[in-house]
């Protein structure tokens, strides 16, 4: 039977490549292609943690999950996320889940000091921003003084995929590799170019290759895609709907206006319904109120 390969972008994949435990080497080679595009100073360790949920301060406030969480042995918090489809909450959501992250560092007791440096990595499968630029990154700047920074303490990555896949790729640079890596398109022979060159991601495709055998995964995903397919036509329907109500009301408005201004000038009601495209009833509403 042919492996038929699974998406390495599908959320649930992607935790089960970089999210596990056994999976520090290829997250640390992720993270340092997308954080250490230059070489200098690379994550040489980090731990993955096991509990991924932030909880609430308050029994009526949200909690969230997190995607992958790891710490760097300096005590940085890292927040790698995958997102298949826009839902219009991308930007808001990413602050939410990178403040509470930022604070679940302080304890009570603990002095401020104690709040450690957080970066949230968002991995986007589909465009945010309207710049051609696949890698985005955002720190705290002034608004007046150039590049004046008021801390490095949060730090916000995003990269969308469609906009990656628009370039020209360069293999020698390891963040196109393993973008590269993430596409379930990608040709058999630049995989193999890919695997040859990194064997780190050569390993991470064998772990890809061990996930696509079972079935129980297949079985998962299938239902996954099947809901986000009709999650994505129940939005489009609903917007498609939400946008025809919007132009009849606008229509709508603007033949009442239109009638109105008739009626100020005297106009017989004939003559207003042929003009504005009322009906004579409706144009008698108007004269009552």
């Amino acid at each position: 039977m042919a492996i038929v390969r699974l998406k390495p972008k599908n959320d649930f994949i992607f935790r089960h490549l970089f999210g596990k435990q056994a999976s520090e080497e290829s997250l640390k080679a992720l993270l340092n292609a997308i954080l250490r595009p230059d070489g200098k100073d690379p994550i040489a360790s980090l731990t993955i943690a096991g509990n991924i949920e932030l909880g609430s301060d308050t029994p009526a406030g949200k909690n969230g999950r997190l995607d992958i969480l790891a710490e760097l042995s300096g005590g940085e918090l890292i927040n790698i996320e995958m997102q298949m489809v826009d839902r219009g909450n991308m930007v808001k959501r990413t602050l939410f889940y990178l403040s509470k992250l930022f604070a679940s560092a302080l304890t009570a007791g603990n002095p401020y000091e104690s709040l450690r440096k957080t970066i949230t990595i968002n991995l986007l499968n589909f465009n945010l921003f309207p710049y051609d630029r696949f890698h985005s990154t955002y720190h705290f700047y002034e608004d007046h003084e150039e590049r004046a920074l008021l801390t490095d303490a949060l730090e916000v990555h995003f990269i969308e995929f469609p906009k990656f896949e628009r370039i020209e790729k360069d293999t020698s640079i390891a963040l196109h590799r393993w973008l590269m890596f993430m596409d379930e398109k990608l040709p058999e022979d630049q995989l193999k170019e890919l695997m040859d060159m990194d064997p780190i991601i050569a390993k991470t495709e064998e772990k890809l290759e061990e996930l696509s055998l079972e079935e129980r995964f297949r079985d998962f995903l299938d239902d996954k895609e099947r809901y986000l397919r009709d999650w994505v036509y129940s939005v489009d329907v609903t917007a498609k709907k939400a946008a025809e109500e919007a132009r009849k009301k606008a229509l709508l408005d603007s033949r009442t206006e239109m009638a109105q201004k008739m009626l100020a000038k005297g106009m017989d009601l004939k003559t207003i319904a042929e003009v504005s495209g009322m009906s004579e009833e409706q144009i008698r509403q108007l004269q009552d109120k």
